[in-house]
């Protein structure tokens, strides 16, 4: 085991200490920041998103900066501003630099303010009046939302979930879980010394790739594209976002070759969000997990 990928275990094991009962959650959260992307925790309020965005950025020793979406929030406010300083314009930067931003709540912000984080998740940087602005790296952005609650708030539209690696979906604890959360309060996270998160990252890109299993992924986006309930397939970025998880999740499991249980594990996270229904289809109660793994059953190897 390399040493990056022992800190990570050791990372995994201090969140889990603080987050009960959510072992994929945490699994796929490790997994989308070794892969280099930025995740959507969406979940009912009270299941922990922000606790595990805090926990992560504590135990990782990364910097940390929280930003609580509203209709009022404006872009400078994300990005930062210039502000005249002894006769001189002196640029203040926002809470978008620091290595883990924690989006709350971003459906309640009004698209223009959304579009603040564009460039930053893209681009790991921002503009302001023509000069750019690298961000630390790592560069995380972890947000989340409601699921249900739709009052007051601004659905993000398809280019923003895009730059979303992965959408993790957190759901209510097993029934097991429920009397540890109750009589026992969590602990502080455990810092793991020396946590080298671009090392691993680098480390994980070394997992090897089959051709069945990128002809799976060619196939799969191919199928989804004559799909007639979807009405936007999986683009090339999305496709990669999906190879490059798998990858992660290969790599946190101490394996060299992905298989294909990395692929299904990845799929949910990288194509729920991706893979939009028409709206018959919505009309009709389909879901688009089903869709998904109609697909894999088609493209993949039992």
């Amino acid at each position: 085991m390399s040493e990056a990928r022992f800190q990570l275990s050791a990372l995994q094991t201090a969140l889990s200490q603080v987050l009960f009962g959510q072992e994929r959650v945490i699994q796929e959260l490790l997994a989308t920041t070794v892969a280099g992307g930025h995740a959507l925790l969406e979940g009912l309020p009270g299941l922990g998103k922000t606790l595990l965005a805090k926990a992560f950025a504590e135990a990782s020793g990364l910097s940390y900066r929280r930003i609580q979406f509203t209709p009022d929030l404006l872009p400078a406010d994300v990005t930062g501003t210039e502000i005249l300083e002894d006769g001189q314009f002196v640029f203040r930067q926002g809470p978008i630099f620091a290595q883990v931003v924690l989006a709350d709540e971003i459906n309640r912000a009004t698209p223009k303010t959304q579009s603040a984080l564009l460039e930053a998740m893209q681009e790991r940087g921002v503009t302001v009046s023509g000069i750019r602005y690298a961000l630390p790296e790592p560069f995380i952005v972890l947000a989340t939302q409601n699921p249900l609650e739709l009052e007051g708030t601004y659905p993000l539209p398809e280019a923003q979930l895009d730059r979303f690696m992965s959408k993790i979906t957190v759901q209510a604890p097993p029934r097991a879980t429920w009397i540890k959360i109750l009589s026992e309060e969590p602990a502080d996270p455990e810092p793991v010394p020396g946590l080298d998160l671009l090392l691993a990252r680098a480390e994980s890109r070394q997992v090897v790739v089959s051709q069945p299993a990128l002809e799976a992924i060619a196939n799969t986006a191919q199928l989804a594209s004559e799909e007639k309930h979807i009405r936007m397939g999986l683009s090339p970025r999305g496709a990669k976002a999906w190879l490059n998880l798998a990858r992660a999740l290969a790599y946190l499991s101490g394996r060299a070759h992905l298989d294909w249980d990395d692929l299904r594990s990845a799929a949910m996270p990288t194509l729920s969000h991706r893979l939009l229904l028409t709206e018959e289809a919505q009309f009709e109660g389909i879901q688009v997990a089903q869709i998904i793994q109609d697909l894999l059953r088609r493209t993949m190897p039992k």
